[in-house]
């Protein structure tokens, strides 16, 4: 058993540090080097990690590289918005093979799940792969996803997607080795993985977009809550006419007054007619100089910085990553943001816009997926005593 944590130990520094060497996995595990060079034996042994090279630019000789075995394993993310869905499949070291972007087709759950295993076999067959080849997928959408449901709660964006019985359809559409979380949260993995949030111990993810959430990371690990439902911060009841209005239990008060829907009433009340107007066009009817949508960019931006600065003195982040299809617009949103919550609220983090942009929940489905698929290679290798036990 000591000898199997070893190896996962070293397995784990390889997949955080990417090619490293014998002295970096010791230094990194605490690990003695002869233990790191008798774990690493064992795990070229079973396929899971090979050579990848060898160290320059120091003194003294070179040493021999290890990484994650990319052939070992592969991934498929999937994000499923109202909008669009978007779907990757990796390999174990996280290279995006393929690529699918397309519209949503939301107006029922049949038609969204029937979408969602079309593309994801779709994705798989772009990369020359069967979808039995995959060792691991992740779907991630609005809602919230307790460890014994069926169904999510709280996906009022998804028309059926909190019905009974969803998630075992989906099951039943791709097969059991599917994982499912909220699109939020995966977003705040995805910043820690490859975005603003790497390295840093407490951020948080806000969301604006069609919805409004946040995804939460304490200490370095995502923080869920008692039911799954920490940060879904759309239900805070802050900028609400009437906090106390039976629609905000439905929908959420904030997400009322920052959310898509709420940009395009804002921007129709203060006076652009245009017929099929979206968020998207008022934010560039802004950009343009229209003092209307201008108007209307600022006062989300002032919402925005009270929501922030609700939450900001409860969780004391470092870093605030802010995206969504509204949020990611930073030129129009940062400054007027910042200057509002530097007003409000004496604890100043740092304010940014997401590097990932629209990337950021899927990115987050490939590194949950990539995750649990390292974990079951792992085991799978134990079961064939490849690994000790």
């Amino acid at each position: 058993m000591l000898r199997a944590i070893n190896e996962r130990t070293v397995l784990e520094c390889i997949r955080r540090l990417g090619p490293t060497s014998r002295a970096q996995i010791a230094r990194a595990s605490g690990l003695s080097k002869p233990t790191v060079s008798q774990a690493l034996s064992v795990l070229e042994k079973a396929r899971l990690v090979r050579e990848a090279g060898r160290s320059s630019g120091g003194k003294g000789p070179t040493a021999v590289l290890y990484e994650l075995n990319p052939s070992a394993g592969r991934v498929v993310g999937v994000d499923v918005g109202r909008e669009r869905i978007r779907a990757a499949v990796a390999d174990l070291s996280g290279s995006i093979a393929a690529r699918i972007d397309e519209p949503s087709h939301p107006k029922s759950a049949k038609a969204l799940i029937a979408q969602i295993g079309r593309v994801a076999r779709a994705v798989a067959e772009q990369a020359g792969l069967r979808w039995r080849d995959i060792t691991v997928a992740t779907i991630g959408s609005p809602g919230v996803f307790g460890d014994d449901g069926d169904h999510p709660t709280l996906a009022h964006n998804l028309p059926g997607w909190s019905r009974t019985g969803v998630l075992d359809a989906v099951r039943a559409e791709l097969g059991t080795r599917v994982l499912f979380d909220n699109d939020v949260d995966l977003a705040a993995l995805g910043e820690g993985a490859l975005g603003l949030g790497r390295g840093v111990e407490h951020f948080v993810y806000l969301h604006v977009g069609t919805g409004v959430g946040m995804g939460i990371v304490l200490g370095g690990e995502l923080y869920r809550g008692a039911s799954g439902a920490a940060g879904e911060v759309g239900y805070l009841p802050l900028a609400a006419t009437d906090p106390h209005d039976p629609a905000n239990r439905r929908r959420g008060a904030l997400e009322s007054a920052i959310g898509a829907q709420a940009v395009v009433r804002a921007a129709r009340a203060a006076g652009l007619r245009r017929s099929g107007l979206t968020a998207a066009q008022v934010l560039e009817a802004a950009r343009d100089g229209d003092a209307r949508a201008r108007g209307v960019v600022e006062a989300l931006a002032a919402r925005i910085g009270l929501a922030l600065a609700a939450i900001v003195p409860v969780l004391d982040p470092e870093l605030v990553i802010i995206g969504g299809g509204i949020g990611r617009n930073g030129d129009l949103l940062l400054d007027p943001v910042r200057r509002e919550l530097a007003a409000l609220c004496p604890i100043r983090p740092r304010i940014e816009v997401s590097e990932l942009g629209e990337d950021a929940e899927l990115m987050g489905a490939v590194s949950m997926a990539l995750g649990v698929a390292q974990d079951q290679l792992f085991a799978r290798a134990e079961t064939r005593g490849e690994i000790a036990v």
